[in-house]
């Protein structure tokens, strides 16, 4: 199969950080802070005021600019439907005109950064796992098109003004992320892509889904695994979203795997950043050094929908 490489990781956050404290305080969760405190949570970022999620892309590509040159396409992941436009509701309803509702932040993003032989790809319906959605559709697009060259990945959300911030137990953030896949050498050579979806429980609640967590992760690893060729003993580090720390020191003793090898460090200040949270994990785990040459990291992500992704990586 032909290689494909993940390298050139940008993120963005919403503007204003506030503790456990402070969102509990505001409204913004179910659970009270000291509950969130104990999952792992420290502080969250909401958007300021007119701080849109497209925005938040622009600002998670920016960095990654001078990595863009031949790219051929763009897939786009948004969680939310009402991120994957930024045209103006009030608009439609003024002038009953829809396409101001489709107004596509894919599209934008294509021209504000000048990247004219980009083709846009839009993912709105793989909720949190969205982002590895985007890495398995660049990579099939890189394989399967000749002349694409080079794939940009963006993931970007914010959640309404007056939402509350917590699903699942889980505190979460605006926030955005982005990367580029090639088939030219890069830090990160994708190795297996997998999914699961479960249709039926696509309203579940908090407590469905946290039920549900542990038996489809355990499915979805095992079978990423065996389309990989390899076993749990062969990965280095697992990066996970940013979720309770007790559910992954549970999950790590039933994979058999060392909780040490389980890597989530931006948890506490950056909390669940919706679609992200890989992204944000392996750029900071690769900027501090730890992972070394050959080493294989596994991305685990599950969403609403209910979604469950994983993707495999290996360190060139």
């Amino acid at each position: 199969m032909t290689p494909v490489f993940v390298d050139h990781v940008g993120v963005a956050l919403g503007g204003r950080a506030e503790t456990v404290e402070e969102a509990a305080d505001g409204g913004r969760t179910r659970s009270p802070a000291a509950a969130l405190r104990e999952a792992g949570f420290v502080r969250h970022h909401v958007c300021e005021r007119g701080e849109s999620a497209y925005v938040l892309a622009c600002r998670a590509v920016q960095p990654i600019r001078a990595a863009l040159a031949g790219v051929g396409a763009i897939v786009y992941a948004t969680c939310l439907p009402h991120n994957g436009n930024v045209g103006s509701e009030a608009a439609f309803r003024d002038t009953r005109d829809v396409k101001h509702l489709m107004d596509f932040p894919a599209s934008r993003l294509q021209a504000d950064f000048g990247l004219e032989r980009a083709a846009v790809f839009g993912l709105s319906q793989q909720a949190c796992t969205g982002t590895l959605g985007a890495l398995r559709i660049a990579a099939a697009l890189l394989r399967d098109e000749g002349g694409i060259g080079r794939a940009l990945c963006v993931t970007a959300d914010r959640f309404p003004d007056g939402a509350l911030y917590e699903q699942a137990y889980n505190l979460v953030s605006d926030g955005a992320a982005a990367c580029v896949v090639s088939l030219d050498q890069g830090a990160f050579r994708l190795l297996a892509c997998h999914a699961i979806t479960n249709g039926a429980l696509s309203l579940a609640s908090d407590d469905e889904a946290v039920g549900h967590y542990f038996a489809y992760s355990h499915r979805l690893i095992e079978e990423t695994l065996a389309k990989a060729g390899l076993t749990i003993d062969d990965i280095g580090w697992v990066v996970p979203q940013n979720m309770n720390v007790t559910a992954w020191r549970i999950f790590a003793r039933l994979l058999g795997i060392d909780f040490e090898r389980v890597a989530f460090p931006t948890l506490p200040e950056a909390a669940h950043v919706i679609s992200a949270d890989n992204l944000l994990n392996l750029a900071r785990i690769t900027e501090e050094g730890r992972v070394q040459p050959g080493e294989r990291v596994m991305l685990v992500m599950s969403g609403f929908g209910l979604n469950w992704q994983c993707v495999i990586l290996e360190r060139t």
